[in-house]
């Protein structure tokens, strides 16, 4: 407190984004751990070898947050301030300029390996402006630092979900209802969304033929750098596309009682994670009333599943009961053998050890 007080106005996100999570009373659930002090951390990525984790803040103005595993903290990590700020030369000339810290709403993240100690850091941000937000981060020792490259707007009325990247440079993002759709309309299997895409050189995203799907969610690239995946929220499904010829899915492997959100690799396993689809506690399915679908406030059950390519099938890998202190379930990944999971809804992060 004594520190905030300290900072005048001009200096309060730096100020802000310099110092720890404020301590807060954050008890265990009777299967879940937490590190509190988040604002729906909507998507989670782990910084390969170190003890570092970065988490979407899905709120106006949450911006981007680095959790340090170890200490388990987070703070805001993107200030906007003029050591964070390097635009690429020319390279996106769309972008109209940095994001304002003060609007940065962010969602889908993705981390891609650039060289030693870097890498490019994607977030989809709703704040000011619909448009992935290109970061890289950066680990010479000690903390990892961020710094703002530059932004891909979406096209007009396209709101983006998740984004990915291949190592070529080439970016995908999802697209769960484009204008005219409802959340209603996927649950009730019709047609919302899309994958859209942008490579290296064009002006803009072009939309996928073939990858419109009942809310397209959560997507991440295959390690052979052809195939991609991609979450059908309304189908509870994933969909797996060829990048030379997406007219059609390769095949949708469908998951076991749990509606997936976000699909992420993680220690070289490609894992989903959501809420349960058929809640006793809830009343049993999501139900869409006068075309509208339930928020999903009642507190679920959640679980992670792996998707199991040469098996054609989710296996699930962990699940639990509601727990008081946690809802919106939306990714996990893997950190010092615990799972971390991610929300749409939640002030935290949950963890918890998989079983063997």
């Amino acid at each position: 407190m004594m520190r905030a007080l300290s900072c005048t106005a001009a200096l309060w996100l730096a100020c802000l984004a310099s110092s720890p999570a404020a301590a807060q009373e954050c008890p265990a659930d009777s299967q879940l751990a937490y590190i509190c002090g988040l604002d729906r951390p909507e998507d989670l990525v782990v910084i390969p070898g170190t003890r570092w984790l970065v988490a979407s803040s899905f709120v106006p103005g949450g911006g981007i947050r680095l959790v340090d595993g170890e200490a388990r903290m987070a703070r805001r990590w993107f200030a906007g301030t003029a050591d964070q700020i390097a635009p690429l030369a020319d390279a996106l000339p769309a972008c109209p300029g940095p994001p304002d810290p003060a609007l940065l709403h962010t969602r889908g993240l993705a981390l891609r390996p650039l060289d030693d100690g870097r890498w490019r850091l994607l977030a989809v941000n709703h704040g000011g402006r619909e448009a992935i937000e290109l970061f890289d981060v950066v680990q010479t020792g000690g903390e990892p630092q961020i710094v703002w490259r530059g932004c891909l707007p979406l096209p007009a009325g396209q709101v983006a979900n998740s984004v990915t990247a291949f190592a070529d440079g080439t970016v995908l993002v999802t697209v769960l209802t484009r204008p005219g759709t409802t959340i209603g309309d996927f649950m009730l299997g019709r047609t919302t969304g899309a994958v859209w895409q942008w490579r290296p050189g064009e002006p803009g995203f072009s939309e996928l033929p073939g990858t419109q799907l009942p809310g397209n969610n959560g997507i991440e690239t295959d390690p052979d750098q052809r195939h991609f995946y991609v979450v059908s929220f309304g189908l509870h499904a994933v969909a797996v596309f060829d990048r030379q010829n997406t007219a059609a899915p390769v095949s949708l492997i469908t998951a076991p009682d749990f509606m997936p959100d976000n699909i992420r690799w993680s220690e070289g396993r490609l894992l989903l994670a959501g809420m349960r689809l058929d809640e006793p506690a809830c009343g049993g399915l999501r139900q869409v009333v006068d075309g509208v679908a339930d928020p999903m406030l009642c507190h679920r059950g959640w679980v992670v599943g792996e998707l199991l390519r040469d098996q054609e099938r989710i296996a699930t890998l962990a699940y639990g009961h509601p727990q008081p202190g946690f809802n919106g379930h939306s990714v996990a990944v893997l950190w010092q053998d615990e799972l971390w999971l991610g929300s749409f809804q939640a002030d935290r992060v949950a963890t918890v050890t998989p079983p063997r």
